[in-house]
């Protein structure tokens, strides 16, 4: 169940920072160990030749290039080259985001407009790209990574994010209604607190660098006791491309491990 051989996957951001795993990592490995052929994006080639390397020592299949995913320009090049060499397009994931700290008040008008381009305009312009490709062939799944910091208040200051992660949520469900009959399927996972390679730039960010304050403070947060990992967000998305899940269409998935189910 869930195999996806065959199938041609872009992930955005399938590099990683850090010791810890990335989600776009943890995508790029899961969905080619269920038989995709990954080609993964990402500003930073080098991080994503190690993506590759883990990969194809594995068995796997995977192609990357440098893009980045705010330069409307770069992303057509990259989308477009990506798709004329598979020759298909079967899954598209728009994993890339960032969290950056203010309210209306303490945040700048360029942050705020520079966290909805790479939140959310960076999404549109990926999925504008492999849209006609996935009409033609009349199917394709596109699963964007938005985060439970859209649907409520999590406990940190971070405005621009909470709301270009809801806009990306209701961008999703908008044009997952317009293309359904024409075999596309557009949902969105939407994690929780996770244990992942941005915890220590979270921890500057948020806790004056205290990465294990931050680190117990979120896991106590969790009615489980613990953040989740990348591995949960990768699952989840492996199940949203694959055949299995073809009749689910503009919702989300929430990883959380209850966190949105209790009271702030």
């Amino acid at each position: 169940m869930f195999r996806l051989d065959g199938k041609v996957a872009i992930v955005t951001g399938c590099g990683s920072i850090g010791d810890s795993l990335s989600n776009g990592r943890a995508i790029s490995l899961a969905l080619a160990r269920q038989g995709a052929i990954v080609y993964g994006l990402d500003r930073n080639l080098e991080s994503a030749q190690e993506t590759q390397a883990m990969i194809e020592k594995e068995g796997g299949t995977c192609h990357v290039q440098t893009c980045d995913v705010t330069r409307p320009e770069e992303i057509h090049t990259v989308m477009q080259d990506c798709i004329t060499q598979a020759g298909r397009l079967d899954i598209l994931v728009n994993n890339v985001g960032e969290s950056l700290p203010g309210d209306p008040l303490s945040m700048s008008a360029d942050t705020w407009q520079q966290q909805f381009d790479l939140n959310v305009t960076s999404a549109f312009l990926t999925i504008k790209e492999a849209l006609p490709t996935m009409i033609e062939q009349g199917r394709g799944s596109i699963i964007n990574i938005s985060s439970v910091a859209g649907i409520r208040y999590i406990g940190k200051p971070q405005v621009a994010y909470s709301a270009s992660k809801a806009a990306l949520m209701q961008m999703s469900k908008t044009t997952a209604v317009i293309h359904a009959r024409k075999g596309i399927r557009v949902n969105c996972v939407l994690p929780g607190l996770m244990h992942t390679a941005l915890i220590d730039r979270l921890a500057d960010k948020y806790a004056q660098g205290d990465t294990q304050g931050f680190i117990d403070h979120r896991n106590n947060q969790i009615p489980t006791g613990k953040m989740g990992s990348a591995w949960d967000v990768a699952h989840a998305v492996a199940f949203l491309a694959s055949d299995e899940a073809h009749y689910i269409n503009g919702t989300e998935i929430v990883v959380d491990g209850g966190f949105t189910a209790t009271t702030p």
